[in-house]
């Protein structure tokens, strides 16, 4: 069996740590694009108040905190880079004390995203900002999701729970776009005080033509560059063409 099919048969499995790690370091392109989606975590804190823990929720086997350095790490799975295990409908932060919280593809992993949310809203600080890079509903990532994907993708999902056979088994691939597009007025009525402040769909094609986790590149060398330009093409001629999508969320500093 391949790496790739390995990873994705398991990939609840803890001792799967190394193999995700050793996908992502063999491919200069992969991690460009890793280091791009961190740099959206600095940005954003720039915006938070300064003072108050910054957690990321689902680190996974990622390297955020060579980015962002003062990050929480957390995740649902032990993962030996890990600081603290969370569920993330149950944070164990104290009301209004956390100033950023950040999360690369995991929101639609999130079985209750609207509990998490609400635990979200609970925690952070008044000014305090949740960051969401995920998944979106574009033309180019819709039928890759829908058809060739190994995660769930369902964007007819009534609800926005679904049962989950694990923490990162378990998902639907379309729930930002359901969420924070399809079911914005649902959102902001039952999370008025959080305040969508960005929603920008990104990245058309740079991560499918790296490969993502799977041992084939297309972007090898110099041509992450002309994945560069292709992205930026795309997006000129309509943001639908994005494949992921930064989200932030403000928390208002009095409920409305």
């Amino acid at each position: 069996m391949s790496t790739s099919g390995r990873i994705q048969d398991a990939i609840d499995d803890p001792s799967k740590y190394q193999e995700i790690k050793a996908a992502i370091a063999r491919k200069p392109a992969l991690k460009a694009i890793y280091k791009e989606f961190y740099g959206y975590y600095r940005d954003c804190l720039k915006r938070c108040p300064e003072n108050g823990p910054v957690v990321e929720i689902g680190a996974g086997a990622g390297f955020a905190s060579e980015v962002v350095p003062e990050l929480i790490l957390t995740d649902l799975i032990k993962y030996p880079t890990i600081d603290v295990v969370i569920d993330a409908t149950q944070l164990p932060f104290p009301a209004q004390s956390v100033r950023c919280l950040v999360m690369l593809n995991t929101f639609h992993h999130i079985a209750d995203c609207g509990r998490f949310l609400e635990e979200a809203a609970r925690c952070l600080a008044p000014g305090g900002r949740l960051l969401i890079i995920d998944q979106h509903r574009g033309f180019v990532s819709r039928p890759i999701l829908r058809l060739f994907h190994h995660e769930h993708y369902d964007d007819r999902a009534v609800e926005w729970c679904f049962d989950s056979t694990g923490p990162l088994s378990g998902a639907n691939g379309a729930l930002a776009w359901i969420v924070f597009i399809r079911d914005r007025e649902k959102f902001e009525r039952s999370r008025p005080e959080l305040r969508v402040v960005r929603y920008q769909p990104i990245m058309p094609l740079r991560y499918w033509l790296s490969g993502g986790l799977r041992r084939w590149n297309l972007l090898p060398g110099f041509f992450e560059c002309v994945g560069r330009a292709l992205d930026r093409g795309l997006l000129l001629l309509s943001r639908d063409f994005g494949s992921f999508v930064v989200i932030e969320l403000l928390r208002a500093r009095s409920r409305p």
